[in-house]
This record gives structure tokens, C-alpha cells and sequence, in this order.
């Protein structure tokens, strides 16, 4: 271990290997350590489901209606990615596709004075939708029409909007939008957390609902993959690439201390060993004096014995709760997936809840989502800390990635990728540079 790499990464959650993943592919070389004996750090999927048991520390083990424990694959974030969005490109440019299968969740809803409403993903949908009467159905078919055709490098499509100085909230009054269209379109198209966006130009609220038109047109049912066997999935494809472009991963490794010298970092010390290195990528958890606490999130895992009402029977499915709806500030999501994504035993669902904390009683602010699937067979309740970065990283070469929100999708974790990058490298992260290299015979022998 005593050896000098370009770059430490700690921790494997999915920001982590992703960045290692990239930076082993532009030939650097790289260390990657996890203290923990399993890849995913706080984004791993866990099994069997007597360990889920332990680590909520429940007095019980599974009762045998539950099936078999290894036929569970429990993610503690639960997150769907979008069709067309940053995740999926990253796969798909460093081919970690090859080891993953992914299945499209089957619909997107949307809940509205306590029921809940398929989003309706096609036009004849938004025609036969119960959520909106019949004018406003036009004024909002116009207003797609109008996002559809919009390109910010040709003001003949603007209609008067300017993207840059425009609000979202006049850009709905253009097409006189009611307050529930308005709400649905703000969170369940451009899956905004709470309202501040009304209040800023409508630029990225139009980008944000063409890739929910964009990812949704990919394959119909709704603009969200899954992959098979959980998320633990895709940080292992991504420390499989770092690997192959020579990365070398430990796993179980304690880290006994970052090395700063006038303050910047030169290595880690691990046992005795110091492993050196000009920058250090890392998740919160191993720096707690250059991170500060930006909030709460409360995830609630449940296991089910039936899909959940008024969903067709799905066996998976997004809902959202509209802040507006049930008097908050930020949105409810519950994620729902089944054994048919290989992550549950024969017949059993797991929905899982999660909204940033509000209150001081975060159990108290689930509850809307919890009445939509009851019965519960188990609940595992979680309150984690949000952390971000005091600094920039560019003084000390230590950056660190910020905790996963509580959104269902992974385009703020790709955002958080592409800041690090950017800190890191001094350029913008371009897609192409996570092309595999052409000659690239690595692995033929495995197939």
C-alpha cells in the first residue's frame, strides 16, 4: 500500500465509484477504500433480509411469510434513474451497462386531495385525466406543445418567454395554468422538491420537463429505470470499470487518518501504512470536520404483501405528494418496487417513503404517504443527516461528495459528480472523455 497514486478515493457509495470509475478511465491512477466490508457506503442494497433486521436493530428475525431472506436486495436510498438523464448516459458511455439489466417502472402518479392520479405521459392521457376539466386540459396541452418546441438558441420558439429573465410562474399565467395543474407540473414533470423555482427564470423548469418528456418517450410507461437486484448494482459496475483501467479497490480497510501537510492533502494512513496522493475524493462520513449539516432526511422502508391502490396493480411505481397538497415545504416520494426487479421474495413489494424533515416529529409529516399503503406487513424507519462540503476543495485537494437527497431520481447526484469533476480537473465534464478508449480489449475473455 505504501505507493503514491494521483488520487484516494474513500468510501464506495455511487458518487464515489462513479468519480473513480472516470478518473481511472482518463488514466490516472487511483486507490479506492471503503472501511465497511460491502461496496455502496450509504447507497448499498442490502441481504439477506435478516441483515436489514439487524441494522435497524429490530428484537426480531423475519417471520417466515417474508420467503427466503437471500431473495431480498433492500436499497437504504431509494431512487429511480430518468431514461434520458445523466445516470443513464454515464452508463451507457462506459459501457457499465453490460453489467447491469434495468426494467422500466411501470407508472408515475400524483396525489391530489388525497387521492392519487396516474401522470399522464401521453397526450390522449392528459385528454382522459381526471386531473384537470376540460379547458384546462387545452391550456395545458398547449403549454407541452409550447416546451416541446422550445430551444434556447432559437428565440422564434420563445412566444414572448425570455429563458432568461422570465419567471416560471409568469410563464404560467401566459397559459393560465391552474394552481393544481401548476402543482403537478412543477413536481411531478420537472420534480422540483418545493416551490422556490416559481420564482426563477423559467430556462431550467422548460430543460427539466423536456427530459421528463424525452426520458418518458424512450419507453411509454413512465420516464423511470430500475435495475435488477437493487442499486447496490451500480457502484459495483462502476468500481468493475475503475478495476479494469488498473484502479485497485480495498474493501474492510480502515482509515486512520488524512495526511494534510500545510494544508493540502498528501496521503491516507491505514494501519500502520500511508498510501500517498496528490487529491482525495471522499463521502462525508470521513471528513466530519470539513462537512456541515444541511438539514434531515427520513426514509421510511416498508415491506408489503399487495401492489398499492389505485395504481392498476403496478409492480413499481413513483408517487408524489405536492408540498401544496398536505401544507409543507418540500415534497413526499414514495418508490415502489417488487419482486419482479429480483430485489423481494415471491409476491412482496417494498415502498419506500422519503421527504426532507420539516418538524420535529418526522414520523408525524409521512403519514399522507403511509395511509396509501397500508396494510404495512414491516416498517423500518430511518433519520439521516444531510451533509455538504464547508469548502471548495481546492485549497486542501480533498473534495468531498454531498449526502444523497431525498429525491427519486439521480440527477443531483450527477450534478454533484460533474461540480467535483470540474474542481478537480479545472474543466467541465464532458460526456467523451468517459468513452472507453477504442482499443480497449478488457474483458472479451469473460463473456
Amino acid at each position: 500500500m505504501d505507493e503514491e497514486y494521483d488520487v484516494i478515493v474513500l468510501g464506495t457509495g455511487l458518487t464515489e465509484c462513479i468519480l473513480s470509475g472516470i478518473m481511472s478511465v482518463n488514466g490516472k491512477k487511483v486507490l479506492h477504500m471503503d472501511r465497511n466490508p460491502y461496496y455502496g457506503g450509504e447507497s448499498s442494497s442490502i441481504t439477506p433480509l435478516e441483515e436489514l433486521y439487524k441494522r435497524f436493530s429490530l428484537p426480531d428475525t423475519p417471520p417466515e411469510s417474508m420467503g427466503r431472506g437471500r431473495d431480498w436486495n433492500v436499497d437504504l436510498i431509494p431512487k429511480f434513474l430518468m431514461a434520458n438523464g445523466q445516470l443513464v448516459k454515464m452508463l451507457l458511455y462506459t459501457e457499465v451497462t453490460r453489467y447491469l439489466d434495468f426494467k422500466v417502472v411501470e407508472g408515475s402518479f400524483v396525489y391530489k386531495g388525497g387521492k392519487i392520479y396516474k401522470v399522464p405521459s401521453t397526450e390522449t392521457e392528459a385528454l382522459a385525466s381526471n386531473l384537470m376539466g376540460m379547458f384546462e386540459k387545452r391550456r395545458f396541452r398547449k403549454f407541452l406543445v409550447f416546451v416541446a418546441n422550445f430551444d434556447e438558441n432559437d428565440s422564434k420558439t420563445f412566444e414572448g418567454v425570455d429563458p432568461k429573465t422570465t419567471t416560471m410562474r409568469d410563464v404560467y399565467k401566459k397559459f393560465d395554468l391552474g394552481q393544481d395543474v401548476i402543482d403537478f407540473t412543477g413536481h411531478a414533470l420537472a420534480l422540483y422538491r418545493t416551490d422556490d423555482y416559481l420564482d426563477v427564470p423559467c430556462l431550467e423548469t422548460i430543460n427539466r420537463i423536456k427530459l421528463y418528456s424525452e426520458s418518458l418517450a424512450r419507453y411509454g410507461k413512465s420516464p423511470y429505470l430500475y435495475p435488477l437486484y437493487g442499486l447496490g448494482e451500480l457502484p459495483q459496475g462502476f468500481a468493475r470499470l475503475s478495476a479494469i483501467y488498473g484502479g485497485t479497490y480495498m474493501l474492510n480497510k480502515p482509515v486512520d487518518e488524512i495526511v494534510v501537510e500545510d494544508g493540502h492533502v498528501v496521503g491516507v494512513k491505514s494501519e500502520g501504512e500511508v498510501a500517498r496522493c496528490k487529491q482525495l475524493i471522499c463521502d462525508p462520513s470521513y471528513i466530519p470536520d470539513r462537512v456541515r449539516k444541511a438539514g434531515q432526511v427520513i426514509r421510511v422502508i416498508c415491506i408489503l404483501s399487495h401492489p398499492i391502490k389505485n395504481t392498476n396493480d403496478a409492480n413499481s411505481c413513483q408517487i408524489i405528494i405536492p408540498q401544496n397538497q398536505v401544507n409543507r415545504n418540500s415534497d413526499i416520494y414514495v418508490c415502489m418496487i417488487s419482486y419482479a426487479h429480483n430485489v423481494a421474495a415471491q409476491g412482496k413489494y417494498i415502498a419506500i417513503v422519503s421527504t426532507t424533515v420539516e418538524t420535529n416529529e418526522p414520523e408525524v409529516e409521512i403519514e399522507p404517504a403511509l395511509e396509501l399503503l397500508e396494510p404495512i406487513d414491516q416498517k423500518f424507519v430511518a433519520i439521516s443527516d444531510l451533509y455538504e462540503p464547508t469548502d471548495d476543495g481546492t485549497e486542501s485537494q480533498v473534495f468531498a461528495s454531498r449526502s444523497y437527497d431525498a429525491t427519486t431520481h439521480f440527477e443531483t447526484t450527477c450534478n454533484d459528480i460533474k461540480d467535483i469533476y470540474k474542481r478537480m480537473t479545472g474543466s467541465d465534464f464532458d460526456f467523451e472523455n468517459m468513452k472507453r478508449k477504442q482499443n480497449d480489449v478488457f474483458g472479451e475473455d469473460e463473456q
